[in-house]
């Protein structure tokens, strides 16, 4: 097996790992990082459950392989938690009951931080399209939009800015 290293930060901290090429993100993440709160749901990127951020954007990482970050910033659902503090995003899913059996909030939670990153008032249209791809097997969605909804609420609350 050839390994490399890879330079990647992850979750603000910079790393110098080596690799196998075949790695996959989720793999590397979950397996060499212990940052396990990226779950392993279908393993052919249909699901969402393992989407994380790189640079930003949304990233199934059970169909990225760890190379192909080098030089890039990636974010799990570990980089959200500050100081033992949920961020807003998860105290409002938490609090709106954006959760059923909880397997697929972390995908969910990092497919709308990218949204809010982007479009900190999106409309439920945009909420919809940020999680399309994003399966959950135990809701019909209606919780988790209005957990999105409450989370960019509380962020402008706490932004000063005026609804």
């Amino acid at each position: 097996m050839a390994k490399r290293l890879l330079q990647v930060t992850v979750n603000g901290q910079r790393r110098e790992d080596a690799v196998a090429e075949h790695t996959l993100l989720l793999e590397y993440l979950r397996e060499q990082l212990g940052l396990t709160g990226t779950k392993r749901g279908c393993d052919g990127g249909e699901c969402g459950a393992c989407t994380v951020l790189v640079d930003g954007q949304p990233r199934l990482s059970c169909i990225t392989l760890a190379c192909g970050c080098e030089g890039r910033e990636v974010s799990t659902i570990e980089s959200l938690t500050r100081r033992g503090r949920l961020s807003a995003l998860q105290r409002a899913f938490h609090e709106k009951l954006g959760t059923q059996c909880g397997f697929c909030t972390p995908g969910m939670i990092m497919a709308a931080e990218a949204l809010l990153l982007r479009e900190p008032h999106p409309s439920e249209d945009q909420i919809r399209e940020a999680l399309a791809g994003n399966i959950c097997r135990c809701t019909g969605y209606v919780k988790i939009i209005e957990s999105v909804q409450a989370a960019a609420l509380a962020i402008a609350d706490l932004a000063g800015e005026a609804t």
